[in-house]
């Protein structure tokens, strides 16, 4: 999955869901998941002290992280 920072979370899902009609699924304690049009999603989580980036991420999801780095390093 891939995700972003803002610095404001409501005005973001105003703006996902009103400008864009992006459907915005909230998750409480973390921020929310944009559900794009074919299927995609981001993530959107909040960051007070947020600074647009100037790189790209790509995120996975797995059981164990301890285990996943263990054998990405082996």
């Amino acid at each position: 999955f891939s995700g972003f920072s803002v610095n404001d979370l409501e005005a973001a899902k105003k703006f996902y869901t009103d400008m864009l009609e992006i459907e915005v699924k909230e998750l409480p304690g973390m921020g929310m998941n944009l559900a794009l049009p074919g299927g995609g999603n981001f993530f959107v989580y909040p960051k007070a002290d947020h600074v647009p980036a100037t790189y790209t991420t790509l995120n996975f999801v797995v059981e164990n992280i301890d285990t996943a780095v263990d054998e990405l390093v082996a």
